[in-house]
């Protein structure tokens, strides 16, 4: 199959499964609307993908799942793993610039290394990198103080841990129902790594993945929803926790139509990877970037734009410009884009995107790719 097929078929299941996983909502939208209003005033976040797959810029866990390179190989990458240009001040001014009001941090991919001083195993960078300190306070201590909210990434799967079913794309450790009682010792590791993130970090937004491995029943769903949510009644969760989310996240691929929840975010790469990988040169432009963040705006959601450290901490220079710009044009024009809860259409034909307060309209129009003057 070509790259260009395999790609189109992957896009239409994504809208497929994005529809599928709108109907399965189990959460009233009328009883969270009031702690949604700033995720709604937002319109732009960052989302920031590191880990120690930035050592040798491969797949983020995946490269091991799907045996591109063996499990030993990639936490090989421990060793590597300094974070010595790792500035979270800077990387906070950036976001800020930006224009952003919230930013995602990786805590835990799915390749289960913490990027916190976790007690529930010593798989993390504090006891098992030279980098030796905890990644995220630093990071959501600078954006807090700058007034930008902070969301925690977790994955509920964990691929090193020994009580969790799954491993690579064709084995298995076990099946949850042959052992239960495995399984239950896992939810309690995954449980206890929550409750250390919300404890110590009380992230304002829980992005959640991998909840496609198992149902809602089994992961507790409605159980992991009701803990966080007594630490902080108005911390919101992503819609990757089997239903018992607050909003939708398509991955990629820009909607064909509004989505149907109320509350909805694009998350979307700068180039073609989350993760650091020097060999990706494929950028999108501060233009394409821009008219993206127009149209979710215009269809009611938000943009989540990724970008991914190096392993040393430091960001690529091409990620640095692309925050810088949209920066630039969002204190240009960002009166009709970040203001809260603008009425917004899309004029499908012209591919303006209009915005109203009350008064005055907002329009932007999108100039031929040659005219790129914000």
């Amino acid at each position: 199959m070509s790259k260009k097929l395999y790609h189109y078929f992957l896009s239409i299941f994504i809208m497929l499964y994005s529809g599928f996983a709108q109907a399965q909502h189990r959460i009233n939208p009328d009883g969270i609307k009031e702690k949604m209003q700033w995720f709604a005033d937002a319109k732009l976040g960052i989302f920031i993908h590191y880990g120690i797959y930035s050592v040798k810029g491969i797949d983020e866990s995946w490269s091991f799942h799907n045996k591109k390179i063996s499990y030993a190989d990639y936490m090989s990458q421990l060793k590597g793993f300094t974070a010595n240009q790792y500035k979270p001040n800077e990387l906070a001014d950036l976001i800020k610039e930006s224009g952003a009001r919230y930013a995602v941090m990786t805590t835990k991919h799915h390749d289960g290394v913490a990027l916190w001083n976790s007690k529930y195993g010593p798989l993390n960078v504090v006891q098992k990198t030279s980098a030796k300190r905890d990644l995220l306070k630093p990071l959501y201590d600078a954006l807090r103080q700058r007034g930008v909210k902070t969301g925690a990434y977790f994955s509920l799967i964990d691929w090193s841990h020994a009580n969790y079913p799954g491993f690579l794309k064709d084995s298995s450790r076990y099946q949850v129902k042959d052992q239960p009682a495995k399984w239950t010792k896992y939810l309690t590791f995954m449980n206890g790594q929550l409750d250390e993130l919300a404890k110590q970090y009380n992230p304002d937004l829980w992005w959640f993945d991998g909840d496609w491995e198992h149902s809602a029943e089994e992961w507790n769903a409605a159980g992991v929803r009701q803990k966080l949510l007594s630490y902080n009644p108005n911390t919101i969760i992503n819609g990757r926790l089997q239903g018992y989310g607050d909003y939708d996240t398509p991955e990629q691929n820009f909607p064909v139509s509004r989505p149907a929840y109320k509350w909805w975010e694009l998350c979307l790469t700068s180039n073609d990877n989350w993760g650091y990988q020097p060999q990706d040169k494929n950028f999108k432009t501060p233009y394409e970037i821009i008219n993206i963040f127009t149209d979710a705006v215009s269809y009611g959601g938000n943009l989540l734009l990724d970008i991914g450290p190096k392993g040393d901490g430091s960001i690529p220079p091409e990620e640095v410009n692309l925050l810088k710009e949209l920066g630039t044009w969002n204190k240009k024009n960002g009166e009709g884009v970040l203001i809260p809860l603008p009425e917004c259409h899309r004029a499908i034909i012209t591919g303006q995107v209009l915005c109203q307060k009350i008064r005055p309209l907002y329009t932007y129009l999108y100039p031929p790719k040659q005219a790129r003057r914000y």
